[in-house]
């Protein structure tokens, strides 16, 4: 955490015995600038208070092994492998349904989160991306449903054009126009509404609303009855909306511009909507989508 004041410090301190950091040769500098990291990325103007209670809310000792795991400590690995590598096993067959791509699945996510390639002398580590702001186990779960979507994805390119005009594909026009400009209030209400949710909420919203999955697609991915995401997504659609309003209202607008502004597809707005919905993975690309309804419908 960053902080000048013996508190700020004695804090940071704390956080870091309850981590367990140490265990994997991580020092308490460097965990304090995990949490200042994660600070700046969630509360960059809280204030001092905010942010301590915030990081002490967080996973700090699975914080701490991800952590570890993309420096490649050989301790932290071994932990690693003992906790989640029979779980990840579990959750590919449950995705997928068969053994054999089970294997190949948690396989490769395996060889993305050991980070098999280093850039500019960092090891590209998929695990840099968890924040601790919920289980490492659930966080798991979303990127290997992520990553068999975007395997689904890739094998669907592969389909030939004609069987693509069969079922009715739209293909991009060679210069498109330039689309409008959005008013940047309603950019900065949606980034701030989108950054209070969770990684596997914001994954069930770009599954479904800008990545058209169905509901038994995205509950088999998750490991979840269908109608359990159905009442997900209601809730996150409305509240998501509310909260968006809200926002907006208490940059300036009136009821009335509100609601205005929430009609405005998301190819308007110069917001990296990608990138916030998989704040804690890998960024995937979605085709074009309204912003959720408020009755959580299609």
């Amino acid at each position: 955490m960053q902080s000048g004041t013996q508190s700020g410090d004695n804090v940071t301190a704390e956080l870091y015995a309850r981590s367990g950091a140490s265990a994997y040769d991580i020092s308490v500098e460097q965990f304090a600038s995990i949490l200042a990291e994660i600070e700046h990325k969630y509360l960059p103007k809280a204030s001092a208070a905010e942010k301590a209670a915030f990081c002490a809310a967080l996973r700090l000792e699975e914080l701490a092994l991800a952590r570890a795991c993309a420096a490649g400590n050989e301790r932290a690995w071994e932990d690693f492998i003992a906790r989640y590598r029979q779980k990840l096993h579990g959750m590919a067959l449950h995705i997928t349904r068969d053994g054999t791509h089970a294997a190949e699945l948690a396989d490769s996510l395996f060889a993305e989160l050991y980070g098999v390639s280093v850039r500019s002398g960092v090891r590209n580590s998929k695990l840099l991306f968890y924040t601790g702001r919920g289980s490492l186990e659930g966080w798991l779960r979303t990127v290997l449903s992520q990553e068999f979507i975007n395997r689904y994805r890739k094998q669907k390119k592969n389909v030939s054009l004609e069987e693509q005009t069969d079922e009715g594909a739209q293909f991009v026009a060679a210069a498109p126009e330039p689309a409008p400009a959005s008013d940047p209030r309603l950019e900065k209400a949606t980034d701030q509404a989108l950054a209070e949710l969770s990684a596997e909420d914001r994954f069930t919203l770009a599954s479904y609303y800008l990545d058209g999955r169905t509901l038994a697609e995205i509950a088999r991915a998750l490991g979840l009855h269908e109608s359990s995401i159905s009442r997900r997504l209601d809730r996150l659609s409305s509240g998501l909306r509310k909260r968006i309003l809200a926002g907006l209202r208490e940059l300036g607008m009136s009821y009335a511009q509100a609601t205005e502004s929430l009609e405005t597809d998301v190819r308007d707005l110069t917001l990296d909507l990608r990138s916030r919905l998989t704040q804690d993975s890998p960024a995937t690309t979605f085709p074009r989508s309204k912003l959720p309804a408020s009755d959580g419908s299609r």
